[in-house]
């Protein structure tokens, strides 16, 4: 769904290296939409002083030191989800129903709050849209 392209931006031979990359990957006959999305990352930017990424949309990270980490996270995570047609949803749903089992059956559950004052939880999840449809109308309130 994503290609994520990490470069050690201080490797002297970096630029050479991703052509190499891409050329590697046109040759392999990918969808263009794949080429089109993918991630570009520069790691090792502490060893750069006041680093700044020459390349539209290249995100600058450490890995060593964390940076730039939650940005990358953030970032293909939004990717995937346009690619694959989902999206993150929180619902709240009854716990003495069936919701929650159905939500783990149809879609991904990342979290779940429980609120033990009222029955409920709060259920964050990824959905296709088309899951999503058929959950409001098996459970329309």
């Amino acid at each position: 769904d994503l290609i994520v392209h990490v470069r050690d931006i201080t490797h002297p031979e970096t630029v050479l290296q991703k052509a190499t990359v891409l050329s590697v990957l046109k040759n392999l006959n990918l969808p263009s939409h794949l080429l089109d999305s993918m991630v570009e990352v520069h790691n090792k930017v502490d060893l750069i002083e006041r680093y700044k990424p020459t390349e539209e949309n290249a995100l600058a990270i450490s890995a060593l030191h964390g940076h730039g980490l939650e940005e990358l996270k953030h970032e293909i995570e939004k990717k995937i989800l346009t690619a694959t047609g989902k999206k993150i949803l929180t619902v709240n749903i009854n716990l003495e129903g069936p919701q929650l089992s159905w939500l783990y059956k149809e879609a991904t559950v990342q979290d779940v709050q429980v609120m033990p004052d009222d029955g409920t939880a709060r259920v964050k999840v990824i959905i296709s849209s088309s899951a999503f449809g058929r959950y409001k109308n098996l459970f329309p309130t």
